[in-house]
């Protein structure tokens, strides 16, 4: 689809040249993070670890049987391409990293495990016990829950780019905290694994030079492709206009080259009338935190035609989609409907029951729902069995 020669957005803007293609921003972010992590050989080994940790258990029923019985919580998965399920993965064993240590050396000191499952849980508990994994399991402790918020922020319906400006800043903010926060994470001995026994041969590990220096690589990697990945394309450079609190910021300063790209990029705009439209001082729109917020405030005042262009370009930024989560999570949704043994199917059939698992929350809400569809499908015709109870 995203093809500049061949795909749709070159197909679409060929008929219409003012259709801007926008890739959606929660699969941007997934390449954030796999970017990010990626580049340092360091942390890439360590969620190649973390993953090979996750899968260990599911490979044997015997195994899961000891990690149930010690570890009153389930391992999630982790993926590649879905970071959510990352910062699950990492919270979870930073969390009950104790109860997998004593899990691992049950299994290793268990007779009725071969010798491979033996070799693997003892090497997991030096993993878990080592000085460089602890520490990268903290840092990134401190770092998933802002990327599970952004993750999830970003898959919402109603997002436009001025919202998606503004919780891009926050996390930035946030992932700055925690990078002048590491000093403090390399000196503080919980995060250090736990005291041992000298070895008889000299192992390399992690010096807090190098702790300290891959810290801060983590953080600045993860900012500089945030704010390259994130930096709205030309035909959303508008969204400049309406950041922050609105109008004040342009009594001292308007931002003329983001209204030269917007009008450049949309030639239906009047540009003299935008500015001064957009020049103008209103307390109840100063309020509004992004183009939605503005837009309904300007249709329940009847202002669309005291103030035509900024209607306009609101109606430019509120409709330019910047998530496709939910159109993906339908075609997943047909995946789980329409399986091998349901493969007859018939068309109405299927878009009913897609229609009902897309919309769950509405049938949710609607009183006695089940009741109702079971009454109306028993009297439809006799049937066999009794589906009304009186």
């Amino acid at each position: 689809m995203r093809g500049a020669t061949g795909g749709v957005q070159r197909k679409v803007q060929d008929v219409f040249p003012n259709a801007h293609y926008v890739h959606c921003y929660a699969h941007q972010f997934n390449l954030v993070m796999q970017q990010a992590t990626s580049h340092i050989p360091q942390i890439n080994h360590f969620f190649s670890d973390m993953g090979d940790l996750l899968l260990f258990f599911t490979k044997s029923s015997k195994r899961t049987a000891v990690f149930d019985e010690m570890v009153a919580h389930r391992l999630p998965s982790a993926s590649s391409t879905r970071w959510n399920f990352n910062s699950r993965a990492v919270n979870t064993v930073y969390e009950h990293k104790d109860d997998l240590v004593r899990c691992f050396q049950t299994i290793r000191n268990g007779e009725t495990f071969d010798g491979p499952t033996k070799r693997e849980a003892g090497g997991y508990v030096r993993m878990l016990e080592d000085e460089a994994f602890c520490f990268f399991l903290a840092l990134f402790h401190k770092i998933m829950p802002h990327v599970d918020i952004l993750y999830n922020q970003l898959q919402k319906r109603n997002i436009d780019s001025v919202y998606i400006a503004g919780i891009i800043q926050t996390f930035i903010d946030h992932m700055q905290a925690i990078r002048k926060a590491v000093p403090n994470l390399v000196e503080d001995e919980e995060y250090k694994g736990p005291v041992q026994e000298p070895p008889t041969k000299k192992r390399r590990t992690l010096g807090e030079d190098t702790q300290h220096r891959l810290a801060l690589e983590v953080c600045d990697t993860i900012m500089s492709h945030a704010k390259e990945r994130f930096s709205f394309t030309k035909h959303l450079v508008s969204a400049t206009l309406l950041k922050g609190d609105l109008f004040q910021q342009h009594r001292t300063k308007f931002p003329h080259s983001a209204l030269e790209d917007t009008v450049e990029a949309y030639p239906s705009l009047d540009k003299v009338r935008l500015k001064t439209e957009l020049s103008e001082e209103n307390e109840e729109f100063k309020s509004c935190s992004g183009a939605l917020a503005l837009y309904q405030v300007l249709m329940e005042n009847n202002l669309q035609d005291t103030l035509t262009e900024t209607v306009s370009l609101l109606n430019i930024l509120i409709t330019t989609p910047m998530t496709t989560s939910e159109s993906e999570r339908c075609f997943s949704t047909l995946n789980r409907i329409k399986t091998f043994l349901r493969n007859t199917m018939a068309q109405d059939w299927l878009n009913a029951l897609a229609m009902l698992s897309i919309e769950k929350k509405l049938t949710r809400d609607i009183p006695d729902f089940n009741t109702r569809v079971i009454e109306k499908f028993a009297n439809q015709k006799d049937r066999r069995a009794k589906f009304l109870y009186k």
